[in-house]
Parts: structure tokens; sequence; C-alpha cells
């Protein structure tokens, strides 16, 4: 007898995630905030790990597109080449383990907004369809 309702899909090559626009405002609003941040901040580390956790996946949510968007352009695009500077540094503080703390969670917040500015930068260049 079979009782789930969940349909699992097969897409090796991320198209049905690749057709999703970002939700990019509220992690913005929580980038912003995070940057805002004092040293008085009164956080406890729970908390520090919980927009810890949200911003890391976000962040790795927006590498994604940068990378199916760099993929896109010819591979001599000075465009392209920046974006890939940018994900191989992506990739090397995201493969960080998250601490939790005051220091860790901007530098999450910082790199998704790079990661962001240069999404804007390769959408930018983007060949427009005719």
């Amino acid at each position: 007898m079979h009782t789930s309702a969940h349909t699992v899909l097969y897409d090796p090559d991320g198209l049905i995630e690749a057709e999703l626009p970002l939700d990019r405002e509220p992690y913005e609003c929580l980038v912003k905030a995070v940057l805002a941040w004092t040293g008085q901040d009164t956080l406890t580390t729970r908390d520090l790990e919980q927009v810890g956790l949200q911003v890391t996946g976000h962040a790795r949510a927006v590498a994604a597109d940068v990378r199916r968007r760099a993929d896109q352009l010819p591979k001599d695009s000075g465009t392209k080449a920046l974006a890939d500077v940018v994900l191989r540094e992506a990739e090397g503080r995201l493969s960080v383990p998250i601490e939790g703390t005051v220091r860790c969670v901007p530098n999450r917040a910082r790199l998704v907004r790079a990661l962001y500015e240069r999404l804007d930068r390769l959408e930018a260049a983007r060949p427009q369809a005719v």
C-alpha cells in the first residue's frame, strides 16, 4: 500500500530551480539588518546560529543562480571570469562551518551582498531577446 503524498522530481540539471526567481527582498532586509549590528546587540548564540543558517542557505541559492547565469556567457567573457572569481571565493567561504558568532554572521551577509551584485551584473550583461 502506497501512502506517501510526496512526488520526487528528477531534475539533475536544476532546470526547475532555474525558472523560480529568488525571494530577494526579505534576504536583502536581513543582510542590511545584520550589517547594521553593533557590538551591543543582545542576540543569543542560538539566534546567531539561526540567522547564520538563513543567510548561508540563501548564499548557496544565489551562488547557484550566479553559476547558471555565468554558464550562459561565452567562455572568453570578462563578466563570466569575474563571476568565476566571486564563485570561487563564495565556495571557500561557504565551506567553513558556521560559528554562530557576531563576526561570522556578518561575513556571510557580506557574501550574499557580493553574490547579488554579481548576479545583477550578469543580468545586465545577458544578451536581450530580439
